[in-house]
């Protein structure tokens, strides 16, 4: 089955991952880990933009990936193709709730 968007899950190292972008993403990343530029490399880190309130469920961005440079920088990343609207709502709730801005990749 076709998927939404055109893309196709990849499996590495034993771990899928949504798209071949996302994939590739991720091994250069990995590669920059083993190097020593990044540590702390994270994969489908969850981060809650907006609490449980009463009945209603708590709002979750999932990011593709997080990650530390030399200097301690945090750096959140998703490897977009494209931009849904709720992606967008949730990018800017990560701005103003946790002052991350994502960089799409």
């Amino acid at each position: 089955m076709r998927s939404k968007y055109g893309n196709k899950k990849v499996t590495l190292y034993g771990m899928t991952f949504d798209s071949k972008r996302e994939a590739e993403r991720y091994l250069f990343l990995r590669s920059e880990q083993l190097a020593g530029r990044i540590h702390e490399l994270s994969c489908q880190v969850p981060f809650v933009v907006v609490p449980k309130v009463g009945k209603e469920r708590e709002v979750k961005y999932i990011a593709d990936f997080s990650y530390r440079t030399r200097d301690g920088t945090f750096v959140v990343e998703d490897a977009k193709g494209y931009r849904t609207d709720v992606y967008k709502i949730k990018k800017k709730l990560m701005l103003w709730r946790f002052g991350i801005e994502i960089k799409e990749v």
